[in-house]
């Protein structure tokens, strides 16, 4: 049944549960916390004086939804928070409710509060698995309070919910578990005699514990079921003694996943990642995240494309080899495949974290397209026009010298004279003195020269 609280915030299910390995509820389950100071983790939320803290203390929320992965305590504090207000909770799955089922849960809330005068919590997990249409029915309901609406996503909701669902809700991100909390939670679970495993005689090593908080990588709910798996699947010692040793760690976990959706947040994240630590000049981080892609299956494409536009925009000047490395990179990797397409991607991708860095042509075009977007239009200087403008500006009158065009290779050794190409002074590029761009500053500054006044 979803409906798994009572106006006291008590199980709907009065029995306690039975103890520990007799109990057809996983450990997971049954350790889900209770109150605020048994959720693991989130203390960037739940800390003392943080907002959802308070929110949740004064009984001060409309709607709210929870974005992390799985694991990390969307659903468990959903439970909390109506325990804490002795709401109703109910709740909804993304992918096998439906437009009536919402309805009907809305109607329930409706007589619940007309006849009983208590609140209902609807709780919606995989939120991002609702389409329009249903996240369009919730909207009025959210909005009169006839309930106060919780939903939980593994999907960044700016991106997988709509925008009127958004505006009417607060949006927390909740992080993975630390290794620290996962183990407190374990400890707990070995000592929990009601809940947990405490009424077992059970003696696990500390490097287990740890080993399932790493392997678990930030998912409690992970880290719990393998050592539920660890203690019910080792035999007890002639003492009567489950002793859980690394060895039956190592077993009961399996070794995790990599957490990559290439359609989804695991996708851009990590391209991220990469392109930031290629321009931070960390070329062992940049590795570690290429190396990550790869063997998760992104596309090689994919990530050459990247190189090629981090090697232009943050190399830049400083060593225009770096595009031409991003090139052959890409053309090598397409011709190559996987898994031999790792090798030209890695040299290109070392090549650029280690040059010098100059973003100076990229920030020169944004400037640039900042001024024509923002109708600073102007007009070509009379002496760069077609031979039928300059005939035109000398009928309106323009002196003839003003429409001659000065041919820059016939003016001396630097093939260089001081003409106007703008019809105002504008600067778009600055060049730095990083790398190569170092002889370009050079060369400006001279050209610079040239074109001041001589004095007598």
């Amino acid at each position: 049944m979803d409906d798994l609280f009572t106006p006291h915030g008590r199980s709907a299910d009065s029995e306690t549960p039975q103890p520990n390995a007799m109990s057809a509820m996983p450990l997971a389950a049954r350790m889900r916390p209770e109150c605020l100071e048994e959720v693991a983790g989130q203390q960037h939320l739940l800390a003392p004086g943080k907002l959802l803290r308070r929110a949740i203390e004064t009984d001060r929320f409309s709607s709210l939804i929870f974005y992390g992965p799985p694991g990390v305590g969307k659903t468990s504090l959903a439970y909390v928070i109506a325990r804490q207000t002795s709401s109703y909770f109910v709740m909804l799955n993304g992918v096998e409710s439906n437009v009536s089922d919402i309805r009907d849960k809305i109607a329930e809330a409706k007589a619940r509060q007309n006849l009983h005068g208590q609140r209902t919590i609807l709780f919606v997990d995989e939120l991002h698995r609702f389409n329009k249409a249903q996240q369009d029915v919730l909207l009025p309901h959210i909005e009169r309070g006839t309930v106060r609406f919780i939903g939980a996503t593994t999907e960044n909701p700016y991106f997988a919910i709509n925008s009127a669902m958004l505006s009417r809700s607060q949006v927390f991100p909740l992080e993975p578990v630390s290794d620290e909390d996962i183990v407190a939670l374990l400890h707990r679970a070995l000592l929990d005699e009601t809940r947990g495993l405490g009424s077992l005689s059970v003696d696990v090593s500390e490097d287990a514990l740890a080993h399932l908080a790493l392997k678990a990588d930030g998912d409690a709910r992970k880290a719990l079921t393998a050592l539920e798996v660890a203690v019910l699947s080792t035999p007890a010692g002639e003492d009567g003694t489950v002793r859980v040793g690394l060895a039956e760690a190592e077993e009961s976990i399996q070794k995790k996943a990599v957490k990559y959706d290439r359609a989804g947040d695991g996708h851009y994240d990590t391209i991220s990642a990469f392109i930031k630590s290629m321009r931070g000049s960390d070329p062992d981080a940049a590795l570690y995240w290429l190396a990550f892609m790869l063997n998760a299956g992104e596309d090689i494409r994919f990530i050459a494309r990247r190189l090629v536009i981090c090697a232009s925009e943050d190399v830049g000047l400083a060593d225009s080899n770096a595009l031409r490395v991003a090139m052959a990179a890409a053309q090598a990797a397409e011709m190559l495949g996987m898994p031999e397409a790792r090798i030209p991607l890695a040299h290109a991708t070392v090549y650029i974290a280690t040059a010098p860095k100059s973003n100076s042509a990229y920030a020169a075009i944004n400037s640039a397209l900042q001024d024509v977007r923002e109708g600073k239009t102007l007009a070509v200087p009379d002496h760069l026009a077609t031979p039928t403008r300059k005939k035109l500006a000398r009928l309106r009158g323009v002196a003839e010298e003003a429409t001659q065009y000065k041919y820059a290779h016939d003016f001396g050794e630097e093939h260089y004279v001081p003409q106007a190409y703008l019809p105002e002074g504008r600067v778009y590029y600055h060049p730095t003195t990083n790398g190569m761009e170092l002889r370009i500053t050079e060369r400006m500054e001279y050209l610079r020269k040239l074109r001041e006044p001589q004095g007598e």
